[in-house]
């Protein structure tokens, strides 16, 4: 199963299957009320995708919820491991969908997929929003085999970024990945070591991912002989990464690593810092 779905596909028209809106933001609640497609269940990148923090510093800005929490969460929406789950938000993908897609696929869920374009694609082909809330059927907690998988923690991240035989990837904007601005975190800069791939390169003008085998070229180019599952996806929180782990994943690249507490976990550790500068 592709990780991406268009919004014409037939499966929009299935009764069984379970839709999530992902939008990110303090606000998120408010707009999916503002319209959201038909029997798509709100989910928060706050409440829902991440544990709640009490020390950045000790796994970064969204820190993963414990998986029996998840699994709870899941089955309160209705999802079993047999579930066609689909989710998309407004932002290509960029704030909760795809975390939300690593999330399940980190558990070993194999039918989820991420509406391509997000909900403006659902504007442009003409769908009509709904403006209720829906209410789940829930199930039994979904059963999980142990934790999530593709993780790596912040001293595996640091000591791979200063081995040649592995490459840690940092997918933010490039000022902040230079130290010439921070709008979240306490300091600029990036991970000595680690390379500049920006998220954003993942998409076309319209917002949708760039076709399998133009994402396929580009992050070949960066990643060049280093093996998949020795590559490290990170961002500032561990959010936006997901992204171009979702778009690596349509390219048929699909061990490389989340480092979940990325940027805002090591900017706040006594660690070295490339280009850093104080916000």
């Amino acid at each position: 199963m592709s990780p991406l779905i268009e919004i014409n596909d037939p499966a929009f028209n299935d009764p069984d299957i379970v839709l999530i809106d992902a939008r990110g933001g303090q606000d998120s609640r408010q707009r999916y009320l503002g319209g959201h497609l038909e029997n798509a269940i709100h989910a928060d990148l706050d409440k829902h995708l991440a544990a709640k923090v009490t020390d950045a510093s000790q796994g970064g800005r969204h820190p993963l919820p414990d998986v029996s929490e998840f699994s709870a969460l899941l089955g309160s929406w209705g999802i079993t491991p047999q579930s066609h789950v689909i989710i998309y938000d407004d932002k290509s993908a960029a704030f909760a969908a795809a975390r939300l897609w690593w999330m399940l696929r980190a558990l070993g869920h194999e039918k989820v997929q991420v509406l391509n374009g997000g909900l403006q694609a659902a504007n442009r082909a003409g769908i009509t929003l709904n403006t209720e809330e829906y209410t789940p059927v829930p199930v039994k907690p979904y059963h999980t085999h142990g934790d999530y998988a593709g993780t790596v923690d912040i001293d595996e991240a640091g000591e791979a970024a200063q081995d040649d035989s592995r490459l840690v990837i940092d997918v933010r904007e490039k000022p902040r990945y230079l130290g010439q601005t921070e709008p979240i975190d306490l300091i600029a800069g990036h991970i000595p070591g680690a390379v500049n791939l920006p998220y954003i390169l993942n998409l076309d003008a319209d917002g949708k991912f760039l076709p399998a085998d133009v994402l396929r070229s580009l992050y070949n180019d960066t990643i060049g002989n280093v093996a998949p599952e020795d590559v490290i996806v990170h961002c500032g929180s561990g959010v936006t990464a997901c992204h171009t782990l979702l778009g690596m994943a349509y390219a048929g690249i699909t061990e490389p690593k989340l480092y979940v507490g990325s940027w805002s976990e090591w900017s706040r550790r006594d660690l070295p810092m490339a280009g850093a500068q104080r916000y």
